[in-house]
């Protein structure tokens, strides 16, 4: 996806970031969040940010070997290969400012809303490896993506944000929620709440 540098700034900021330590922040929320909006936007502005959560593609991919969508007893299978692609993402940012799109704690949710347990996989992973910040966006009122309706009709929207939620702070991160709004000024909010240059600033 090509970028679009908003902000001499933001950009000055990212360049300066780049070459220290890695930074990293995770971008998450149950279906119809808004996620891959504020993504596109993320990318726009030239942030680093991993581009589509590999939960999605990997369920396509069981989906098109099974024939039919993932049942609970297929979620252990698939809950351990998308561990070990985000394990991958994380362990190959090395350095600066990098945004995720859903992070390794994700699974504590996806997981509880299927009636399993978290792996010991899955816990040692998310004591290894620590993000800096996790951002939760708060439900919209639309799906984003056709799988949505598959394991989340309306009235379980709720249920699945609150437990990735609580998946997080059980993993010991105090997220930061938030609201509903238009991706570019969520974005706003976000680099605000990290001390970096608004992107909408010097558009």
């Amino acid at each position: 996806m090509s970028t679009t540098a908003t902000n001499p700034v933001l950009t000055a900021a990212l360049a300066e970031a780049a070459a220290g330590v890695p930074r990293r922040y995770v971008i998450t929320g149950g279906p119809s969040s808004g996620k891959d909006d504020l993504i596109a936007a993320i990318h726009a502005a030239g942030i680093p940010c991993m581009a589509e959560e590999p939960g999605r593609q990997i369920y396509r991919e069981h989906r098109e070997r099974l024939g039919r969508h993932l049942r609970r007893e297929d979620r252990r299978e698939y809950s351990l290969e998308v561990l070990k692609a985000f394990i991958a993402e994380y362990t190959a940012h090395k350095h600066g400012i990098r945004f995720y799109n859903r992070g390794i704690p994700d699974g504590y949710g996806w997981d509880a809303f299927f009636g399993l347990g978290p792996t010991p996989q899955l816990e040692e992973a998310t004591r290894l490896y620590r993000y800096e910040q996790v951002f939760v966006l708060d439900p919209l009122d639309t799906f984003e993506d056709p799988d949505d309706i598959v394991w989340a009709k309306d009235r379980e929207i709720r249920r699945v944000h609150e437990l990735i939620v609580q998946g997080y702070y059980d993993a010991g991160y105090e997220p930061v929620f938030v609201a509903p709004d238009a991706a570019t000024a969520r974005l706003d909010f976000i680099c605000s709440n990290l001390r970096l240059p608004k992107p909408s600033r010097g558009a």
